[in-house]
C-alpha cells in the first residue's frame, strides 16, 4: 500500500456533520505524543481537516484510534499519487443509498427472500454469480415497466456523489462506474452523477416482462478488477493512479488493487481490506483522502 511505502503521510479527519478545531487539534497532539512530526491541521472544507506527518508507521498502526469513539472518520494516506487518474465506483449502496435488486423485488413481491440472498452475497458467504442468477429468477415475470417505476421511486445519489463524480472529471480524471447490478440503473445513475463509463449486468426481457435470467458473461468481482486494469492500461497508469470504492465482498479484488482503495459504509470483509474506512462522511470525503480542497469541488 502506499501509506506503508513512505515515511511522509496525512491523516485525514472527515465527517458530513462537520469536523471542528478541536478534533483537528486533538489529533495533532496524538500524532506527537507518538513521536511522529506533525504539520499544523489544514482545513479542506468544513467537513474535512488534513494534518501532514513525518515517521514510519509502526506495524499495525490503526489510525481510527487517534480519535476513538468519535464521530469522525480518520484515515491515513500517502503523498505519492494522492490525486487518483481514474475513480472506479461500486453502484449499490455506494454511489446511490439501495440496492437495486432488492428494490425490484419488493415490486415483485418477493423483497424479504431476495434481500436475504443480497446480505449474504455482500458479505461474501455466498458465489456472486450462483447469488445473481438466483435473485434474478426470483423475478421472473416482473414488467419492464416496474424498472422504471423502482428508478423514480426508489434510486437517489448518495450525499456528495455528484460533487465526487464532477470534481474527478473536472480535475482531469477518468471516471467509471462498474456494478454487479444491472444496465437499465447504471445508465441512468452514471448520467445523474457524472460518469464517464459505465460496466453492469443486462437483465433479460420477452414481450416486456423480465424472463428471470441475466445476460452472460456475469460481472461480479472478478469483472470489476478486470475492468480496473483495462481503464488504467488504457489511460496509461498503473492501478497505484486508482481510486476505487465499494461497499461488499464483491468490490474487495478492485478496492485492494486500487492505489486508494475505500470501503464505503461496508460490509467487515472489505472494511478490513481497504485502505480507507468511510462511516460518518459522504462521498466528498474521498476529495479530501485525495487532498482536494473545497475550492475546487465542482456542487
Amino acid at each position: 500500500m502506499t501509506v506503508a511505502a513512505g515515511r511522509r503521510h496525512f491523516l485525514v479527519l472527515t465527517a458530513a456533520a462537520g469536523v471542528g478545531d478541536d478534533f483537528g487539534l486533538a489529533a495533532r497532539a496524538a500524532l506527537s505524543a507518538d513521536h511522529f512530526c506533525a504539520a499544523l491541521p489544514r482545513r479542506l472544507a468544513p467537513t474535512a481537516i488534513e494534518i501532514g506527518f513525518v515517521g514510519p508507521l509502526p506495524e499495525g498502526f490503526a489510525a481510527a484510534g487517534i480519535l476513538a469513539g468519535a464521530p469522525v472518520d480518520v484515515n491515513v494516506v500517502g503523498v505519492k499519487d494522492r490525486r487518483a487518474r481514474l475513480l472506479l465506483a461500486d453502484m449499490d449502496s455506494t454511489i446511490i443509498g439501495v440496492e437495486c435488486i432488492d428494490e425490484l423485488a419488493d415490486f415483485a413481491g418477493v423483497k424479504p427472500e431476495v434481500a436475504a440472498i443480497t446480505e449474504r452475497a455482500m458479505r461474501g458467504e455466498l458465489d456472486f454469480d450462483a447469488a445473481l442468477r438466483a435473485r434474478v429468477a426470483l423475478l421472473r415475470g416482473l414488467p419492464e415497466s416496474a424498472l422504471e417505476q423502482c428508478y423514480a421511486e426508489r434510486v437517489r445519489l448518495n450525499p456528495g456523489a455528484r460533487t465526487l463524480v464532477r470534481t474527478m472529471a473536472a480535475l482531469g480524471a477518468d471516471t467509471a462506474l462498474v456494478s454487479g447490478g444491472f444496465t437499465f440503473f447504471t445508465e441512468r445513475v452514471a448520467a445523474a452523477a457524472g460518469f464517464a463509463r459505465t460496466r453492469a449486468n443486462r437483465l433479460l426481457a420477452e414481450d416486456g416482462h423480465l424472463t428471470g435470467e441475466v445476460g452472460t458473461p456475469i460481472l461480479g468481482r472478478a469483472a470489476k478488477l478486470a475492468a480496473l486494469r483495462a481503464f488504467s492500461t488504457e489511460g496509461g497508469f498503473g492501478p497505484e493512479a486508482v481510486l476505487a470504492v465499494g461497499d461488499g465482498a464483491n468490490d474487495l479484488d478492485m478496492v485492494v488493487a486500487a492505489g486508494l482503495g475505500v470501503a464505503y459504509r461496508a460490509k467487515p470483509a472489505l472494511a478490513a481490506a481497504a485502505d480507507a474506512r468511510i462511516e460518518w462522511s459522504d462521498l466528498t470525503a474521498l476529495l479530501a483522502l485525495q487532498g482536494i480542497p473545497e475550492t475546487e469541488w465542482q456542487a
